[in-house]
């Protein structure tokens, strides 16, 4: 088992601060990390916390799961690895090129 919790269903109001708290009760925490929306400031609504050792990630998970915090009732479990997307060197829109309707040729007169 890894050491580092994946926290779902936090509250908008939580923190990093509070979420470390909160998991200080079971154990020392390495890290809390609530994630936010780059736009908007506003927090996703998850978060990561890493305890010390595996056997405190493990307490964590059986005691602090479905734990409410905040007003809400968290889901914690261990985080999985991160995937590894590819980079595009362009963003945006769907890409097709094409366009909606059939041809219809500018000359033509009706």
């Amino acid at each position: 088992m890894a050491n580092k919790l994946f926290i779902g269903s936090l509250a908008y109001s939580v923190n990093d601060d509070s979420l470390k708290e909160f998991f200080e009760t079971v154990g020392t925490v390495v890290s809390a990390n609530v994630i936010m929306d780059r736009a908007s400031g506003q927090s996703k609504g998850f978060g990561f916390v890493e305890m010390s050792t595996d056997d405190e990630a493990k307490k964590a998970i059986d005691e602090l799961n479905g734990k409410e915090l905040s007003g809400r009732a968290i889901n914690v479990s261990e985080a999985r690895p991160r995937e590894e997307r590819p980079r595009d060197s362009f963003r945006g829109g769907n890409n097709s090129g094409g366009g909606g309707g059939g041809y219809q040729s500018r000359d033509r007169r009706y």
